[in-house]
């Protein structure tokens, strides 16, 4: 299904002063002192994200497909499902994508059908298939939901869907609960085996927690600079049992040695931003604090990384799974054009110190509250 008439995710973030919303119930509080919480251990690969009998394990650090959406090379799908299969064999064997990221779906589909004619069953359990349903908000009938995710089951090849995670354009639209009435139909009839969200805020979670929908997990930007999720989001999910999927953790690549000790300011002076990932979290890291700012930020991660023989986005990656009610955490994958396994798997046996930790956050709390700034997890997605 071709989105034309709704906002676009790769649109520029209009960033506007936003006065926080008051809490929810005697336990969700608005503290910046609540941003840091971690535990110092190794990462388990799996993770099992459930609500009641709803259960679905998957891998922790999560191989995210926007990227093959455009705009970041073309993808050769031979070659693309080459390294789908090289990732799943590597241990990272759960993939995210959406109806609306291009060929995502098509590519998923013949990736599980390589799977299954060339890996034995035991290892078909491990991979899984996270997707997303995008839909404009118009009137959600019972058949216009139904054929939707019938088309992400076609392309996908599968009788059901592992996780389907729904967005929603238009708050004041309240069709979002007739959808998921829906989503949740269609999961007891075996199409859906979790139903989960993505970029809802904690207001709108709670209503749909509270009209008694099953969601497993809900999809949110957080990094070091982006923790609006520990502010609200986190101490709700940790209430209810749902839990965090992270995206934007590596911020498309900025939090990264490739952009430390550079000056975007100046011309040809650092690496190009020449990818919508980059273009959108540069605008992350302008409304947080700037790029001197982060700068220091990357200076701190890179001392972190060097201490532990790991990379800058190692660590970030480590230290946002560290974070309360947070199951998974996505890095994008540039299929058939660049590969970090080795960088991804070194999450696994990485350990952040206390002085790890608190290095971290005291950079990242010098820079703005971006609750106030922009809104609640989601919010950017729903400015005019």
């Amino acid at each position: 299904m071709a989105v034309t008439s709704v906002p676009s995710l790769f649109s520029n973030i209009a960033f506007k002063p936003h006065k926080a919303r008051i809490g929810f119930g005697p336990g969700i509080r608005n503290r910046r002192s609540m941003l840091v919480r971690c535990v110092k251990t190794s990462v388990e690969r799996r993770v099992t994200v459930k609500s009641g009998e709803d259960s679905l394990e998957i891998c922790r650090v999560v191989n995210g497909m926007w990227q093959t959406s455009g705009g970041w090379g073309r993808i050769e799908p031979d070659e693309a499902v080459n390294a789908m299969l090289r990732y799943a064999d590597s241990g990272l064997s759960t993939f995210d994508m959406a109806d609306i990221y291009g060929p995502a779906e098509d590519l998923y589909g013949i990736f599980i059908n390589r799977v299954r004619r060339e890996r034995p069953p035991e290892f078909l359990e491990e991979v899984k298939g996270l997707t997303k349903w995008v839909p404009p908000p118009v009137k959600m009938t019972n058949s216009y939901v139904r054929d939707n995710i019938n088309v992400s089951r076609k392309r996908m090849d599968v009788a059901c869907l592992d996780m389907l995670q729904f967005h929603w354009w238009d708050y004041s639209n309240s069709g979002y609960l007739d959808a998921l009435k829906h989503l949740a139909d269609l999961k007891e009839e075996g199409k859906i085996k979790t139903l989960a969200l993505t970029n809802f805020d904690t207001e709108r979670l709670h209503i749909i927690l509270e009209n008694g929908i099953p969601i497993v997990s809900n999809q949110v930007q957080h990094s070091i600079v982006d923790m609006r999720p520990q502010q609200r989001m986190a101490e709700l999910c940790q209430l209810t049992g749902v839990k965090l999927i992270t995206y934007g953790t590596v911020m498309g690549g900025l939090l990264s040695e490739k952009f430390l000790d550079t000056n975007l300011s100046i011309p040809f002076a650092g690496p190009p931003l020449n990818t919508p990932s980059l273009q959108k979290y540069k605008r992350m890291v302008d409304a947080w604090g700037g790029w001197s700012l982060f700068q220091v930020l990357l200076q701190t991660l890179k001392k972190v990384a060097s201490k532990h023989g790991v990379s800058i986005p190692t660590v970030a990656v480590k230290y946002i799974l560290d974070q309360p009610s947070v199951a998974g955490s996505m890095i994008g994958v540039r299929l058939g054009l660049s590969e970090h396994i080795k960088e991804s798997s070194a999450v696994f046996s990485l350990v952040l110190d206390d002085d790890d930790v608190n290095s971290i956050a005291e950079v990242s709390k010098k820079g703005k509250d971006l609750l106030r700034v922009i809104g609640d997890c989601g919010d950017e997605y729903r400015r005019a």
